[in-house]
């Protein structure tokens, strides 16, 4: 790789380009085998190939001096890159930060991705707007080309794009799960869900973050530049999903309740930063954890526990009592308002437990 590497690097290079355009088209050949074949022996080792591949893809610091920050003017998409990144109201949700594809195809892929942590009528707006441009410059919605993610449902997130150009889009797939993970009830098919879509969309979206206490204390950590942080957080999430399912087959209420607090924080701790909006796509999709959770506690009470759950939200200084170990943010959201309850408030019989959540300084 590290010839390759210096052969990128280049300037001024037809190599280098032609290199990197292959590199490109193997990239997406491998990404659409990995769709059609999941079952295949080399699974794990494709998907170690396409980060390898995604590391020599990025621009250096140097290339971008030299001139990289040009090319995505010559975009077919450049006009939308150019709309979604001046759009202040995107910008309150998503921060200040700039997109980075540097292909059309990679950029459609980025827009929809960071639409998906948006108000969902802000989002629906977007969408069809992103539709219309691609449209202007001959490219059509394509549902038929759709990278699938292994869910507990089967739901287009969103079209890929066909005619002058051509990316997947993205979907949620029930076969995908059943061909990753049998399950045994409706819980445990949740939980696996969970489990195998959060390990590949950390694959394909790298400004995922995660903030777990028990990996990591202190700071919300990018998976994507610390690659050793995303496989601890994997493990601990796995870790997780197997305790779960333990206590579930125990059928001891508490055991189970205690197993899903500690489940529902591992999956509210896979955050982007700021943190999606709790009416987003994102935002909904985790609130299903808790949904889960509010059952479990309900089944707890029946059995005659007093048990008293809050997902802690609002005014930070109204719930810091409530709370422990939380994390600051000086973006997204309102100064000194609660951005996401990463663990819930719990009170089980005489034993009281804070919740943690990451919050916007009031500066």
């Amino acid at each position: 790789m590290q010839h390759l590497r210096q052969l990128l690097e280049i300037e001024n290079s037809e190599l280098a380009q032609l290199l990197r355009f292959s590199l490109y088209g193997l990239e997406a050949t491998l990404n659409q085998a990995l769709t059609e074949f999941p079952l295949d022996p080399g699974v794990k080792i494709c998907d170690e190939v396409l980060q390898e591949l995604h590391y020599l893809l990025q621009p250096t610091p140097s290339q971008l001096d030299n001139g990289w920050e040009d090319v995505p003017n010559n975009l077919k998409l450049s006009h939308l890159r150019e709309a979604f990144d001046s759009d202040s109201e995107l910008n309150y949700y998503l921060g200040n930060s700039q997109l980075q594809s540097q292909t059309d195809s990679d950029l459609w892929n980025e827009i929809q991705r960071k639409l998906l942590r948006v108000p969902e009528d802000l989002a629906a707006s977007w969408q069809q707007r992103t539709l219309d441009m691609a449209q202007e410059i001959g490219a059509i919605a394509d549902n038929s080309n759709l990278y699938q993610l292994p869910f507990i449902r089967d739901e287009i997130i969103y079209p890929g794009l066909s005619g002058t150009v051509q990316t997947q889009g993205l979907s949620l797939s029930q076969q995908a799960l059943l061909n990753s993970q049998t399950s045994q009830s409706n819980t445990s098919d949740l939980l696996a869900g969970f489990l195998h879509l959060y390990i590949k969309f950390i694959e394909i979206d790298p400004d995922l973050h995660h903030a777990l206490k028990s990996v990591f204390s202190f700071d919300i950590i990018s998976l994507h530049s610390k690659p050793e942080q995303k496989n601890q957080y994997i493990n601990a999430l796995s870790d997780r999903f197997g305790r779960t399912q333990k206590a579930e087959e125990n059928a001891d209420p508490l055991l189970t309740l205690r197993a899903w607090i500690d489940m529902d924080e591992a999956i509210h701790s896979l955050v982007f930063v700021p943190p999606s909006e709790r009416y987003s796509w994102w935002g909904k999709l985790q609130n299903e954890s808790r949904r889960i959770l509010k059952k479990v506690t309900d089944e707890a009470i029946k059995t005659g526990n007093k048990v008293r759950i809050r997902q802690l939200s609002g005014i930070y200084a109204d719930i810091c009592a409530s709370s422990k170990d939380d994390l600051q943010l000086d973006c997204g959201g309102i100064p000194g308002e609660v951005l996401t309850c990463l663990r819930v408030y719990v009170q089980i019989n005489q034993e009281e437990s804070p919740g943690r959540v990451i919050f916007r300084s009031s500066r």
